[in-house]
């Protein structure tokens, strides 16, 4: 029997915040991928979810005793315009369960039907990009980045229709919580300060809880989601990895990565990289992130200056504007730790910038493989500049780059450099390839793509046609939404 201890304080204390709804009856659920680690981790029986009834649930068909299923609300802007009112259109909140570390989290599907906030859309998901959020998060998960994750991806058993007729799945994801600056900004928009201020103190606890019942727990707050959320573009951007979709209904409060829509990971080094087909101005090009971010949060600080300052809400703006203010230097810190790292510099300072920025303007000049040229510099560092060159050679000023960075390193830096530097990543090519083998049935591909990213920073044998970048023949690549 299907039996989850589950916890609802989101249902319970965030009235006003959801609408209690019910998905769509699958006509055929099966499973596709289940994610047996994970469920453990959640305390949750995997045998149990193969059931009919956990099928059920994960396909939204019905509920197990305790859940509760409702669709979130929220706002956001998108692209820089704003909506006051977006939330999950084709996604139902089924419930909140304690892992075995202790640890509060979510479990949410994608797919499951239409719901009040649809806004036209059939409220489905079809399996390719179902697919792809399980494969990018599971990825990013085992390269220790801030995540939602992936549970299980169920058929559906039915056709959805895009462009094409597609099979239709539904994804269910796991996070510390789903809680968005959308969230804050749906109430701002309604003037509900005493539900604002009920959202921040339940973000607090869930997230946050050393600022619990602290005077100055929402400028705390504030000051907390900006740390993470600059700490997590940097990782971001030490992988390449493009989110393609920062609006912010898509920044989380925990400092989580959640969407992964039109996402996508560089090959060839470009600052400007864009995948996405629906960002016509490069809003949220590569380059882009770090600026993004603090946009982004400068839109949450807007929805917390009543609660910093109720009596004048521009009281606050001085102090919300210096942890706005001190984002860029937040980020520069995280970003010259990571690449640091990268770059195998034990203790990175600000005079290394130069060495990460002179590496970068490298791989820019000839669109070096982003991944495998800093992965090449782990030979280079006991000497061997024969896997650098073969990428490099034709960049100008590399022999005395490499000078200067010699001088920096140490001589156990190329142990530290493995563990900062995938041999893995989700290549935009294997990710597509996987794709389409799904479509036709086959779901091999996906696993075995799954298999190579579930330990990225070690090589194996066997995976050698999963380091490299795409053949010449795959061309621009161009991501959607896939809604």
């Amino acid at each position: 029997m299907l039996q989850i201890r589950f916890d609802n304080t989101y249902a319970r204390e965030m009235e006003g915040l959801y609408v209690p709804w019910q998905g769509l009856k699958a006509p055929a659920p099966e499973m596709l991928l289940l994610n047996r680690a994970l469920a453990d981790d959640l305390g949750l029986d995997p045998d149990a979810l193969l059931s009919p009834a956990g099928l059920d649930m994960l396909s939204g068909s019905a509920m197990p005793e305790g859940a509760h299923p409702l669709a979130m609300a929220y706002a956001g802007h998108q692209f820089g315009g704003f909506s006051p009112q977006l939330g999950d259109g084709r996604a139902l909140l089924v419930g909140e369960v304690i892992d075995r570390a202790g640890t509060r989290r979510d479990i949410h599907l994608k797919g499951s039907g239409r719901t009040p906030f649809s806004r036209g859309g059939d409220g489905k998901a079809a399996l390719g990009p179902v697919l792809r959020e399980y494969i990018v998060g599971e990825a990013m998960h085992a390269l220790g980045v801030p995540t939602t994750r992936a549970l299980a991806a169920v058929a559906t058993g039915e056709t959805v229709y895009r462009e094409t007729p597609l099979p239709g799945a539904v994804l269910a994801r796991v996070a510390t919580s789903h809680l968005r600056v959308g969230s804050f900004q749906f109430l701002l928009a309604r003037g509900d300060h005493a539900r604002l201020r009920r959202l921040a103190d339940y973000a607090i606890d869930r997230h946050y809880p050393d600022l619990a019942g602290q005077d100055g727990r929402y400028l705390g707050l504030l000051q907390g989601v900006a740390d993470r959320q600059a700490a997590l573009v940097a990782q971001w951007m030490a992988l390449g990895f493009v989110h393609g979709v920062m609006n912010t209904d898509n920044c989380t409060i925990s400092g989580e990565t959640i969407d992964y829509g039109p996402c996508a990971f560089i090959d060839g080094y470009d600052p400007q990289a864009l995948f996405s087909s629906i960002d016509q101005t490069g809003r949220y090009a590569y380059g882009n992130q770090p600026v993004l971010i603090q946009w982004n949060l400068a839109r949450l600080a807007e929805t917390l200056l009543p609660l910093i300052a109720p009596k004048n809400p521009e009281d606050a703006l001085p102090d919300a504007r210096a942890v706005i203010d001190a984002i860029p230097r937040h980020y520069a810190e995280a970003r010259r730790a990571r690449f640091g790292a990268k770059l195998g510099i034990a203790a990175p300072g600000q005079r290394d910038e130069a060495l990460i920025d002179g590496f970068l303007a490298l791989l820019a000049e000839v669109q070096a493989d982003f991944t495998q040229s800093f992965r090449a510099l782990i030979p280079a560092a006991g000497g061997d500049d024969g896997p650098l060159r073969a990428h490099l050679d034709a960049a100008k000023g590399l022999d005395g780059w490499l000078a200067q960075w010699r001088s920096r390193i140490g001589p156990g830096a190329a142990v530290a450099m493995a563990s900062a530097n995938p041999v893995y990543i989700p290549r935009n090519h294997l990710v597509e390839g996987a794709l389409a083998d799904a479509n036709d049935g086959n779901l091999d591909t996906t696993r075995r793509l799954l298999d190579a990213l579930s330990s990225p920073y070690t090589r194996r044998d066997g995976f050698e046609a999963h380091e490299g970048p795409a053949p010449a023949g795959f061309g621009p690549y161009v991501t959607f939404c896939g809604t």
